[in-house]
């Protein structure tokens, strides 16, 4: 039988990705799924409790699926056109993730995944499955087997080619395929990403406190957030990039070329009395097909609230003021938070 990855292969670059990457599911290993038990045990995935009730499943990509045999990852590069970290100078404004600058990454990925998983079922006559990263898989722990990149010591994906700006697409088949080899760690002795986290979120290298974390406390994390942490998101409103822009491997790293992963440019530094003005009906227009949409409007003027206080500028007093007897608890206590903390310059 020809290689069914030579006309996949072709069609994956010409939609977007790059060239795919197979690991042999009878060799990936435990390790994954131990170290994600020890981060659970330890309490570092936060109130993200849906990792713990999936961690069976997630530990190994056989336990989510039996009959899957190997696993074929694929990366599409969302490299930005500017500095990442430009935009956290301008404390009026809020910086935004640069993944979620654009469209949500979903939307745009899962078709033409499922097209290469069709190419590759025809090819093979064996079953397949298509993830991106919303069912228990580990797809990073699967990119470095796989050799697409490694993990790094920020525990995020790092390329030779793309540097931080990868997002992962996997099919798992119950084909049995040629592997491709495993990717090291170039990480070496560089604390570069672990010594720019504004929260210190890295107990150690490789190993993320998530209840530290801008990016799990703005996205992921409900209600309010420790006043300890506040004061150290500046103006982070969605997300946090520091640990990936200042990896020293994003030297090799190109601007992505897919135009619907493109920053909107209304996204790029956003005021942020623009932001607190919307109301839910506004804010689902605003972001609608943005990721940021998936968070609800009131996290979001929570985070906007947060920064406005880190903010230095009085002329935005007003805004929190308003806000200091909202009926929801947490924009509440938010903005009481921010109008106090503006009071204290």
């Amino acid at each position: 039988m020809a290689d069914p990855l030579k006309p996949l292969s072709r069609r994956a670059v010409t939609l977007g990705f790059t060239r795919p990457h197979v690991v042999n599911l009878a060799s990936f290993g435990e390790q994954a799924g131990e170290n994600l038990e020890s981060a659970i045990s330890s309490g570092h995935h936060g109130t993200m409790e849906w990792l713990a009730e999936t961690s069976f499943r997630r530990s190994h990509p056989n336990n989510l699926w039996a009959e899957a045999k190997s696993a074929v990852i694929l990366g599409m590069n969302y490299g930005p056109e500017t500095d990442p970290l430009a935009s956290l100078s301008q404390t009026d404004a809020g910086t935004i993730s640069v993944y979620a600058r654009g469209r949500d990454y979903h939307d745009v990925m899962k078709g033409r995944l499922k097209e290469l998983a069709g190419l590759l079922a025809r090819d093979t006559g064996e079953d397949v499955k298509v993830f991106v990263d919303t069912a228990p898989l580990m797809e990073k722990p699967l990119a470095m087997a796989a050799g697409l990149g490694w993990q790094g010591k920020h525990t995020n994906l790092v390329s030779r080619d793309f540097g931080s700006w990868l997002f992962i697409g996997s099919i798992l088949s119950a084909a049995e395929l040629a592997p491709t080899p495993p990717e090291l760690d170039h990480c070496g002795s560089c604390r570069a990403c672990l010594d720019i986290c504004p929260t210190d979120a890295f107990p150690a290298p490789y190993k993320l406190d998530a209840r530290r974390c801008i990016s799990y406390l703005t996205i992921e994390h409900a209600g309010p957030i420790d006043e300890a942490l506040r004061g150290k998101m500046g103006n982070r409103i969605y997300g946090c990039d520091d640990c990936l822009a200042v990896c020293p491997w994003n030297k090799f790293a190109q601007a992505g070329g897919e135009i619907k992963l493109a920053a909107r440019e209304d996204l790029m530094a956003p005021r942020l009395a623009e932001l607190a003005a919307l109301g839910d009906a506004s804010f689902r227009d605003r972001f609608s097909g943005s990721p940021i949409k998936r968070i609800g409007w009131s996290r979001f003027l929570r985070n906007v609230l947060y920064a406005i206080g880190n903010s230095g500028d009085a002329a935005l007093r007003p805004i929190s003021d308003g806000y200091s007897q909202h009926g929801d608890e947490t924009i509440k206590d938010a903005a009481q938070w921010a109008s106090a903390k503006l009071d204290s310059l």
